[in-house]
């Protein structure tokens, strides 16, 4: 890659303290405050590397046309595996409560493994390539558990899950056949969470925690950036978003805020998060 497109990642910054990092060596939190990173880029410089024009030019239907915006000096070699470039399903004149709305769908059920969260892993698998990491380790209750293993084993690396208790059998049958290790955490999410972290620390593996790696939020980004471009740069009203931890909203967030900065949009919409009822 030349030097230009290298050069349009600056760093990360605390969204904390606003502390800020170099790219090398690569951290997960600030050391000051333990706040989650976000990871500064040079608009200025991709506004002169990359227009929309290029997105047409670019002959995958992948979150990878939107690398200038992701926090790698390259995509990877083999573009096959397709993460991203999902259908943006349209429900025009849809009754509603308050009247009558255009509703759009963003079916992420399309990606490898069936969920967003191949998103996140793609962008994580590569970055882990890219600091030489082969194994990579994460918590998870079962899509991204199941997302790492599928996508670990298309990219020849070692994927090790830690499961809670409650994980759904489906989804450790799911995790094994695609051939990544599997640990049960006789406790909750947040022990198998914790643990991973120590792990991925005292074996020098890669963490595909979304909680606190700043790499995995810009991987998820790639459907809000998808949704402008499907929508022709038209901002929509309102896009409501599931949250768990906040790593998908973040990264839709991200996502106009990085096209308002290009100049490509001149406003926000209005993000609604969505939980389900019985969530902790």
């Amino acid at each position: 890659m030349n030097k230009e497109n290298t050069n349009r990642i600056l760093g990360y910054k605390c969204v904390g303290c606003g502390k800020e990092y170099p790219v090398e060596p690569f951290l997960y939190q600030c050391q000051k405050c333990n706040s989650n990173l976000d990871v500064q880029y040079d608009y200025d410089l991709i506004r002169e590397i990359w227009t929309v024009d290029d997105l047409k030019q670019f002959p995958y239907q992948s979150l990878w046309r939107y690398h200038p915006l992701l926090p790698v000096e390259n995509p990877p070699e083999n573009l096959s595996m397709q993460s991203g470039g999902t259908p943006l399903l349209s429900f025009p004149g849809m009754l509603t409560d308050i009247g009558k709305v255009n509703l759009y769908v963003k079916d992420d059920t399309r990606n490898p493994s069936g969920s967003l969260k191949d998103r996140a892993t793609e962008v994580g698998i590569r970055h882990a390539d890219e600091l030489g990491k082969d194994t990579i380790v994460a918590a998870s209750t079962g899509n991204a558990a199941a997302s790492l293993a599928a996508l670990a084993a298309f990219y020849e690396k070692k994927a090790v899950i830690l499961t809670p208790a409650a994980a759904p059998p489906a989804k450790l049958t799911q995790i094994l056949q695609y051939g990544a290790i599997l640990y049960p955490v006789d406790g909750t999410y947040d022990d198998a969470f914790e643990l991973s972290i120590l792990v991925a620390e005292a074996n020098g593996w890669y963490s595909r925690s979304t909680g606190i790696n700043p790499v995995l939020v810009e991987g998820k980004k790639t459907v809000g950036l998808e949704i402008a471009e499907q929508l022709n740069w038209q901002v929509p009203n309102k896009i409501f978003v599931p949250t768990g931890d906040g790593c998908i909203i973040a990264g839709v967030y991200k996502a106009f805020l990085d096209l308002i900065r290009l100049g490509w949009i001149t406003k926000l919409p209005q993000l609604i998060a969505v939980q389900a009822e019985g969530s902790p």
